[in-house]
Protein backbone atom coordinates (compact mmCIF):
# COMPACT_ATOMS: atom_id res chain seq x y z
CA UNK A 1 0.00 0.00 0.00
CA UNK A 2 1.52 3.63 -0.96
CA UNK A 3 1.40 5.45 2.33
CA UNK A 4 1.07 8.32 0.56
CA UNK A 5 -3.00 7.49 -0.39
CA UNK A 6 -4.14 6.80 3.09
CA UNK A 7 -5.29 10.38 3.68
CA UNK A 8 -7.35 10.97 0.36
CA UNK A 9 -10.27 8.56 1.84
CA UNK A 10 -11.18 11.01 4.79
CA UNK A 11 -10.54 13.95 2.46
CA UNK A 12 -12.91 12.67 -0.25
CA UNK A 13 -15.68 11.71 2.51
CA UNK A 14 -15.05 15.70 3.65
CA UNK A 15 -15.78 16.56 0.00
CA UNK A 16 -18.96 14.69 -0.59
CA UNK A 17 -20.18 15.60 2.69
CA UNK A 18 -19.55 18.86 1.59
CA UNK A 19 -21.26 18.89 -1.37
CA UNK A 20 -23.92 17.17 0.20
CA UNK A 21 -24.72 20.01 2.53
CA UNK A 22 -24.30 22.82 -0.36
CA UNK A 23 -26.90 20.25 -2.54
CA UNK A 24 -29.35 20.17 0.33
CA UNK A 25 -28.91 24.13 1.40
CA UNK A 26 -29.48 25.43 -2.62
CA UNK A 27 -32.61 23.24 -2.29
CA UNK A 28 -33.93 23.98 1.33
CA UNK A 29 -33.81 27.77 0.12
CA UNK A 30 -35.25 26.77 -3.54
CA UNK A 31 -38.36 25.18 -1.80
CA UNK A 32 -38.72 27.84 1.11
CA UNK A 33 -39.20 30.66 -2.23
CA UNK A 34 -40.98 28.91 -4.65
CA UNK A 35 -43.41 28.46 -1.51
CA UNK A 36 -43.44 32.11 -0.41
CA UNK A 37 -43.25 33.52 -4.20
CA UNK A 38 -44.34 30.80 -6.54
CA UNK A 39 -42.12 28.10 -8.76
CA UNK A 40 -42.56 30.54 -11.66
CA UNK A 41 -41.90 34.15 -9.91
CA UNK A 42 -39.03 32.70 -8.75
CA UNK A 43 -35.40 32.78 -10.11
CA UNK A 44 -31.92 30.77 -9.67
CA UNK A 45 -30.56 34.08 -9.43
CA UNK A 46 -32.83 34.79 -6.76
CA UNK A 47 -31.95 31.03 -4.98
CA UNK A 48 -28.56 31.52 -5.69
CA UNK A 49 -28.55 35.36 -3.57
CA UNK A 50 -30.52 33.53 -0.77
CA UNK A 51 -27.86 30.51 -0.35
CA UNK A 52 -25.14 32.30 -0.69
CA UNK A 53 -23.74 30.90 -3.79
CA UNK A 54 -22.71 31.77 -7.06
CA UNK A 55 -25.77 31.25 -9.85
CA UNK A 56 -23.28 27.96 -11.33
CA UNK A 57 -23.28 26.77 -8.36
CA UNK A 58 -26.96 25.93 -8.26
CA UNK A 59 -27.38 25.26 -11.79
CA UNK A 60 -24.31 22.24 -11.15
CA UNK A 61 -26.86 20.57 -8.69
CA UNK A 62 -29.51 21.07 -10.50
CA UNK A 63 -29.44 21.75 -14.12
CA UNK A 64 -32.98 22.43 -14.59
CA UNK A 65 -35.21 24.62 -12.48
CA UNK A 66 -37.70 21.48 -11.60
CA UNK A 67 -34.81 19.83 -10.32
CA UNK A 68 -34.79 22.14 -7.23
CA UNK A 69 -38.53 21.65 -6.85
CA UNK A 70 -38.93 17.90 -7.41
CA UNK A 71 -35.80 16.71 -6.18
CA UNK A 72 -37.11 12.90 -5.34
CA UNK A 73 -37.85 12.20 -8.77
CA UNK A 74 -35.32 9.89 -9.48
CA UNK A 75 -37.13 8.02 -6.58
CA UNK A 76 -40.37 8.41 -7.75
CA UNK A 77 -39.80 7.04 -11.07
CA UNK A 78 -38.09 4.18 -10.14
CA UNK A 79 -40.45 3.23 -7.05
CA UNK A 80 -42.72 0.89 -8.83
CA UNK A 81 -39.74 -1.02 -10.76
CA UNK A 82 -37.91 -1.65 -7.67
CA UNK A 83 -40.67 -3.24 -5.93
CA UNK A 84 -41.72 -5.35 -8.48
CA UNK A 85 -38.12 -6.39 -9.37
CA UNK A 86 -37.08 -6.91 -5.55
CA UNK A 87 -40.41 -9.13 -4.93
CA UNK A 88 -39.90 -12.46 -3.10
CA UNK A 89 -40.81 -15.83 -4.84
CA UNK A 90 -44.69 -16.56 -4.68
CA UNK A 91 -45.20 -13.07 -4.88
CA UNK A 92 -46.98 -11.41 -7.90
CA UNK A 93 -46.19 -7.43 -9.30
CA UNK A 94 -49.78 -6.75 -7.47
CA UNK A 95 -49.31 -8.25 -3.90
CA UNK A 96 -45.41 -6.35 -4.21
CA UNK A 97 -47.12 -3.30 -5.17
CA UNK A 98 -49.85 -2.81 -2.70
CA UNK A 99 -48.15 -4.12 0.20
CA UNK A 100 -45.53 -1.37 -1.06
CA UNK A 101 -48.13 1.21 -1.27
CA UNK A 102 -49.49 0.55 2.06
CA UNK A 103 -46.41 0.68 3.98
CA UNK A 104 -45.59 4.20 2.65
CA UNK A 105 -49.31 5.33 3.43
CA UNK A 106 -48.11 4.11 7.12
CA UNK A 107 -45.04 5.97 6.84
CA UNK A 108 -46.03 9.04 5.31
CA UNK A 109 -44.08 8.81 2.59
CA UNK A 110 -43.60 12.32 0.58
CA UNK A 111 -42.49 9.85 -2.44
CA UNK A 112 -45.90 8.83 -1.81
CA UNK A 113 -47.66 12.37 -1.75
CA UNK A 114 -47.18 13.31 1.74
CA UNK A 115 -45.69 16.70 0.75
CA UNK A 116 -47.63 18.86 2.89
CA UNK A 117 -50.06 21.60 2.49
CA UNK A 118 -47.34 24.19 1.49
CA UNK A 119 -45.62 22.27 -0.89
CA UNK A 120 -48.36 20.47 -2.58
CA UNK A 121 -50.21 24.07 -3.52
CA UNK A 122 -47.07 25.04 -4.50
CA UNK A 123 -47.28 22.43 -7.45
CA UNK A 124 -50.63 22.66 -8.03
CA UNK A 125 -50.40 26.49 -8.36
CA UNK A 126 -47.49 25.90 -11.37
CA UNK A 127 -48.47 24.90 -14.32
CA UNK A 128 -44.35 23.95 -15.26
CA UNK A 129 -44.42 21.70 -12.10
CA UNK A 130 -48.29 20.17 -12.90
CA UNK A 131 -46.54 19.77 -16.01
CA UNK A 132 -43.31 17.74 -15.02
CA UNK A 133 -45.16 15.64 -12.39
CA UNK A 134 -47.59 14.03 -15.33
CA UNK A 135 -44.35 13.31 -16.83
CA UNK A 136 -42.84 11.81 -14.03
CA UNK A 137 -45.65 9.85 -13.89
CA UNK A 138 -45.23 8.35 -17.68
CA UNK A 139 -41.48 7.43 -16.62
CA UNK A 140 -42.40 6.07 -13.61
CA UNK A 141 -44.99 3.77 -15.71
CA UNK A 142 -42.32 3.00 -18.70
CA UNK A 143 -39.76 1.58 -15.91
CA UNK A 144 -42.45 -0.66 -14.59
CA UNK A 145 -43.11 -1.34 -17.93
CA UNK A 146 -39.72 -2.46 -18.37
CA UNK A 147 -39.46 -4.79 -15.07
CA UNK A 148 -42.41 -6.07 -15.59
CA UNK A 149 -40.98 -7.74 -18.97
CA UNK A 150 -37.69 -8.36 -17.47
CA UNK A 151 -38.68 -10.17 -14.80
CA UNK A 152 -41.27 -12.57 -16.62
CA UNK A 153 -38.76 -13.22 -19.46
CA UNK A 154 -41.41 -11.30 -22.01
CA UNK A 155 -39.87 -8.63 -24.72
CA UNK A 156 -40.59 -4.54 -23.56
CA UNK A 157 -42.59 -4.49 -26.57
CA UNK A 158 -44.79 -7.00 -26.02
CA UNK A 159 -48.62 -5.77 -25.10
CA UNK A 160 -48.89 -7.66 -21.54
CA UNK A 161 -46.52 -5.90 -19.60
CA UNK A 162 -47.14 -2.90 -20.99
CA UNK A 163 -50.86 -3.45 -20.43
CA UNK A 164 -49.86 -4.60 -16.69
CA UNK A 165 -47.85 -1.11 -16.31
CA UNK A 166 -50.87 0.88 -17.67
CA UNK A 167 -53.18 -0.78 -14.73
CA UNK A 168 -50.91 -0.58 -11.87
CA UNK A 169 -49.57 2.68 -12.55
CA UNK A 170 -52.55 4.08 -13.10
CA UNK A 171 -53.87 2.93 -9.97
CA UNK A 172 -50.99 4.56 -8.46
CA UNK A 173 -51.55 7.70 -10.18
CA UNK A 174 -55.50 7.92 -8.87
CA UNK A 175 -53.95 7.16 -5.15
CA UNK A 176 -50.93 10.11 -5.34
CA UNK A 177 -53.79 12.48 -7.09
CA UNK A 178 -56.04 11.53 -3.91
CA UNK A 179 -53.30 12.14 -1.37
CA UNK A 180 -53.18 16.06 -2.84
CA UNK A 181 -56.67 16.35 -3.00
CA UNK A 182 -56.93 15.58 0.49
CA UNK A 183 -54.01 17.61 1.69
CA UNK A 184 -55.27 20.49 -0.65
CA UNK A 185 -58.29 20.23 1.22
CA UNK A 186 -56.89 21.26 4.30
CA UNK A 187 -56.66 17.15 6.18
CA UNK A 188 -53.34 16.39 8.16
CA UNK A 189 -51.59 13.96 6.91
CA UNK A 190 -52.18 11.61 10.05
CA UNK A 191 -55.83 11.76 8.41
CA UNK A 192 -54.76 11.25 4.72
CA UNK A 193 -53.41 7.94 5.73
CA UNK A 194 -56.01 6.87 7.45
CA UNK A 195 -58.34 7.35 4.58
CA UNK A 196 -55.76 5.83 1.95
CA UNK A 197 -55.43 2.88 4.40
CA UNK A 198 -59.08 2.52 3.51
CA UNK A 199 -59.07 3.21 0.16
CA UNK A 200 -56.19 1.63 -1.36
CA UNK A 201 -57.07 -1.69 -0.76
CA UNK A 202 -60.66 -1.25 -2.83
CA UNK A 203 -58.64 0.34 -5.64
CA UNK A 204 -56.06 -3.22 -5.64
CA UNK A 205 -58.96 -4.84 -5.53
CA UNK A 206 -60.49 -3.95 -8.77
CA UNK A 207 -56.91 -5.03 -10.42
CA UNK A 208 -57.48 -8.70 -9.09
CA UNK A 209 -59.32 -9.72 -11.57
CA UNK A 210 -56.86 -9.55 -14.65
CA UNK A 211 -53.38 -9.45 -12.43
CA UNK A 212 -53.91 -11.93 -9.59
CA UNK A 213 -51.74 -14.60 -11.00
CA UNK A 214 -49.57 -12.42 -13.69
CA UNK A 215 -45.71 -12.47 -12.96
CA UNK A 216 -45.80 -14.34 -9.75
CA UNK A 217 -42.33 -15.46 -9.32
CA UNK A 218 -42.37 -19.70 -9.06
CA UNK A 219 -41.00 -20.67 -5.29
CA UNK A 220 -37.33 -22.05 -5.00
Amino acid sequence: MDLNDTPAAPALGLREAKKRETRQLISDHATRLFIERGFEHTTIAEIADAARVAKKTVTNYFPRKEDLALDHQDEFVAALAATVTARGAGETPLTALRHAFLAAVAAQDPVAGFAGEAFTRMIAESPTLTSCLRGLHDRREEALTAALADTTGTPPDDITPRTAAALLGGVHRVLFDRIQELTLSGHPSSRIAEVLAQEAPRAFDLLTPALAEYGRRAQA
